[in-house]
């Protein structure tokens, strides 16, 4: 690992460390432990049904995102590498991705590059459905969350200048990419260390661009809605497995699973803290007490993103272990 990729990780661990302080400075843990206590562990058995659904839809997805680009893996190899990737992510935040793609390539002879660029593929997808879920949320609490967002960003961020300033940056590094490389793409190429960059690059995008050359785009989008509707009732789940919480309308639950999402997806070690955080704070405009809304996110993270984690991404090792390597290109009679 270099210098600056340990710089990133203990950024990261700081960042977490931090508001992992804020949210619990003035919690009982005592009392936090209580209602860990006096949960009802059906529930908790419940949720980890759903997220093997979802583990798997995963899997499933993903080996048609690869597929157009000449491989065939199983769903269960695709599924086992899934499960090995969210445990590393609990390590190391956004290496997940990488291990997941290393897994299936060690186990089923698929181009890293391919299976990566059809990682970015589905993200992009999960990216479009958080976004459809937050405008629809907002939609339907806008008078409960509408001032929330604002209120995080803070008074400098709120700017229309400073969005716009943005928006045209953005646009205008892409032209200006554009440009470069039709000027000078041909001599780059020249470089045989450029040329490999390059190589690699068109098969980043064959895996993305399976998106648009899937033989089965009706089944993608099927498992895409399996996958969120399995994250909803994992999330109503453990809602319910908490007294002080089995109240909560599915809006609410709906508004969790939101900010918790986003609260993931936050550059900290696994999403601690900061899933603790947004979800902690969001939940208090249900009616809960800080207290109980600290109480349901905690609940919420340690099963979700860590116990279930780790048994499922212990268990994808184990299998994983055990599989032998096999050419999934679709020319081979391996093709399974």
């Amino acid at each position: 690992m270099n210098l600056k990729k340990i710089s990133q990780y203990l950024i990261s661990l700081a960042l977490a460390g931090g508001l992992l302080y804020f949210v619990f400075k003035d919690i009982d843990l005592q009392d936090l432990g209580a209602k860990f206590q006096s949960a009802d562990y059906t529930w908790v058995f419940l949720t980890a049904l759903v997220q093997l659904i979802a583990h798997i839809s995963r899997g499933y997805r993903w080996k048609l995102l690869i597929e157009p680009s000449g491989y065939n893996p199983s769903t269960y190899r695709t599924t086992l590498a899934v499960l090995i990737g969210y445990l590393i992510n609990l390590v190391l935040p956004r290496a997940g991705e990488l291990a997941r793609c290393g897994s299936l390539a060690k186990m089923e002879q698929v181009p890293f590059e391919k299976s990566f660029g059809a990682v970015v593929a589905e993200r992009l997808m999960d990216v479009v459905i958080l976004a459809l879920l937050i405008v629809l949320n907002l939609l339907l609490e806008f008078d409960r969350i509408q001032g929330f967002f604002w209120q995080l960003a803070g008074e400098k961020f709120r700017s229309p200048g400073l969005v716009m300033g943005v928006g045209v940056g953005g646009v205008g590094l892409l032209v200006v990419g554009y440009i470069i490389v039709r000027r000078f793409g041909q001599s780059w190429l020249a470089n045989p260390f450029l040329a490999k960059v390059w190589a690699w690059l068109l098969g980043l995008w064959d895996g993305f661009s399976g998106i648009f050359r899937m033989k089965r785009p009706g089944a993608f989008f099927l498992h895409t809605v399996i996958i969120w509707v399995m994250y909803y009732l994992m999330t109503y789940f453990l809602c319910q497995a908490l007294p002080e919480t089995k109240h909560l309308s599915y809006l609410a639950v709906l508004t969790i699973l939101v900010m918790g999402t986003i609260g993931m997806a936050a550059p900290t070690v696994g999403g601690i803290g900061s899933y603790h955080f947004l979800v902690g704070q969001i939940v208090v405009l249900y009616g809960l007490s800080q207290s109980d809304g600290i109480a349901l996110a905690t609940f919420l993270h340690t099963m979700i993103g860590l116990a279930l984690v780790v048994i499922f991404g212990g268990l994808g090792f184990i299998l994983a272990s055990f599989a032998p390597s096999r050419n999934t290109a679709v020319d081979q009679k391996t093709v399974g």
